[in-house]
C-alpha cells in the first residue's frame, strides 16, 4: 500500500474527536476524506451503510478477518467488532486523498505502528472523566450499563495517551479544533492561512 497521509483521531467515546474530524473534513486545503469503519454492532438512529459505517454480520466480519481485508480490526465490546478494511484506504488514496480516520485507540496504535512515517496520530483527551459520563449520558443512545462499560474502558485508554505522537486536551472546543486544524496543516503540507491560528500547546 502506498499514497497519500494517515491522520488517526483516537479517544474515549464522548471525547468530541468526532466533531474535530468533521469540522477538519469540512477544510477543503486539507484535502481529507474520511476512512467508513466496518462494524459488526447494529445500527443506530439515522445511521447509514456506507455512511457512518459498513454494517456487517459476526460471520462476515469473521469472514474478512480470516480473508486478511483489515488494516486493523478489533473486538471492542463481545461480538461486537470494528475494522478497517483496506480497499477503503486504497479506494481513499487511489481518488488522491489525505486519509483520516475517527477510531478506536488500539486500532489507531496498529496503523501507526505499520505506517509510522506516513501515520498522525493524535488522541483526543477529556476534561475528566466525569465530563465523559455527562457527555455519555446526554447522547441518551446506550443503557447505563453500556455507558458503565465504556467508562470503565476510557480509564484504560487515557493511559495509552502518551504513545500518539500528539494529545490535544478537549477542554475548550474552539481551541482543539484551531489546534487540530494546525497540526493536520503542517503533516499534509497544506497552505495553513485559515484565520490566524493559533500555536498549538
Amino acid at each position: 500500500m502506498e499514497g497519500g497521509k494517515l491522520i488517526i483521531f483516537s479517544a474515549p467515546s464522548g471525547s468530541g474527536k468526532t466533531t474535530i474530524v468533521h469540522h477538519l473534513l469540512e477544510q477543503p486545503e486539507l484535502n481529507l476524506a474520511f476512512s467508513i469503519s466496518a462494524t459488526s454492532r447494529p445500527r443506530r438512529g439515522k445511521e447509514k451503510h456506507g455512511v457512518n459505517y459498513y454494517f456487517m454480520s459476526i460471520s462476515e466480519f469473521k469472514k474478512h478477518i480470516k480473508n486478511g481485508d483489515f488494516l486493523e480490526w478489533e473486538e471492542v465490546y463481545r461480538d461486537n467488532f470494528y475494522g478497517t478494511l483496506m480497499s477503503e484506504v486504497e479506494r481513499l488514496w487511489k481518488a488522491g486523498k489525505n486519509v483520516i480516520f475517527d477510531i478506536d485507540v488500539a486500532g489507531g496504535l496498529r496503523i501507526k505502528k505499520k505506517y509510522p512515517e506516513q501515520t498522525l496520530a493524535v488522541f483526543v483527551k477529556p476534561p475528566s472523566i466525569d465530563e465523559l459520563k455527562i457527555r455519555l449520558k446526554k447522547r441518551s443512545t446506550e443503557s447505563d450499563e453500556k455507558i458503565n462499560m465504556r467508562i470503565a474502558k476510557a480509564s484504560v485508554e487515557l493511559a495509552t495517551a502518551p504513545q500518539f505522537d500528539k494529545v490535544i486536551k478537549n477542554y475548550d472546543l474552539e481551541k482543539a479544533l484551531k489546534e487540530a486544524h494546525q497540526l493536520v496543516a503542517e503533516f499534509v503540507g497544506a497552505d495553513n492561512n485559515a484565520e490566524e491560528q493559533e500555536p498549538a500547546s
